[in-house]
């Protein structure tokens, strides 16, 4: 008990020194690693699995509500709404990383050359991802699902695409401004060549926003994977994903079967705010000047 009483005060001194946006990062970064805990063990955790042989749908009562045997009730399929909604965090967890990664990858080298290099290259890429910028994120990302199709990779690459126009001018304009500096002049006079340069002295001094991005891409990416899984353009009918979930839930919510889209909506809902507020508090880790206004304010 002593033990315990000694403790405490600290953790509540801890608790204290946090300022709004700091206590708003650990509730997102809570959010978060809860969704991809149960995502990881979705198989775990689900009572009665998502692919089910339709001959089995008879020990399954469709539409049954919220029960101790199915805790989010059953589809008008008879599929366990909780084994779903799991799966369709795992299937979301795979399509974000890889979009957000594959729009990391291409977006920072783009920027980094450009903006080093300059001249003709950097007028060009300019005008490409200025061209891919003004197009709204989702139109282009329904038009590409229309060309690659369905799928986990198909998915991710058709909304990738307009993520890396926002690493690229985030990584270009800091490479700008640090290419510059004297470090910079300094390797360069000894006769470091560009790939040196590029990856030994500009890469760690122009990524400092590109975790900010990352996290709120991925939440973007959530919204945009539902928006096509709702237009039937996501993932194939057979995986789970909360999209189509929520379009063949919403014909049977005017009769009063509430709860198929209740809880994917309000999945979707929380894991978006969760990397949402992990995005602003990593904005504001990585940027003094908001750094140094939050302290004034406290």
């Amino acid at each position: 008990m002593s033990i315990t009483k000694r403790r405490l005060p600290t953790f509540l001194q801890f608790g204290n020194s946090l300022n709004l946006s700091q206590k708003l990062m650990l509730i997102g970064l809570a959010i978060t690693l809860f969704f991809v805990f149960l995502a990881f063990f979705a198989p775990v955790f689900q009572a009665w699995g998502w692919l089910q042989n339709p001959k089995d749908f008879l020990s399954n009562p469709i539409h049954e509500p919220p029960s101790a045997k199915h805790w989010f009730g059953t589809s008008r399929l008879g599929y366990d709404v909780f084994s779903r909604t799991l799966f369709g965090a795992q299937a979301a967890l795979q399509v974000v990383i890889l979009a957000t990664a594959l729009s990391m990858i291409i977006g920072v080298p783009l920027g980094m050359l450009s903006g080093y290099l300059g001249g003709k290259l950097d007028k060009v890429l300019l005008f490409i991802m200025d061209s891919i910028y003004t197009l709204p994120g989702l139109l282009l990302s329904v038009t590409l699902a229309f060309v690659v199709g369905r799928g986990i990779l198909n998915a991710a690459i058709a909304i990738s695409i307009a993520y890396i126009p926002q690493y690229y001018r985030v990584v270009r304009n800091h490479t700008v401004s640090v290419k510059t500096e004297v470090f910079i002049e300094a390797a360069q006079a000894m006769g470091a060549s560009t790939w040196v340069v590029l990856s030994r002295y500009l890469f760690f001094n122009v990524i400092q926003s590109v975790p900010v991005l990352f996290t709120l891409n991925a939440a973007d990416a959530i919204l945009v994977l539902g928006g096509l899984g709702f237009l039937g353009l996501g993932l194939p009918e057979e995986v789970p994903e909360w999209g189509h979930d929520l379009k063949q839930a919403l014909e049977a919510l005017p009769t009063g079967i509430w709860w198929t889209t209740l809880f994917p909506g309000l999945t979707m809902t929380f894991m978006v705010v969760g990397l949402s507020l992990l995005g602003e508090g990593l904005n504001e880790f990585v940027n003094p000047r908001l750094r140094r206004e939050n302290r004034i304010r406290k």
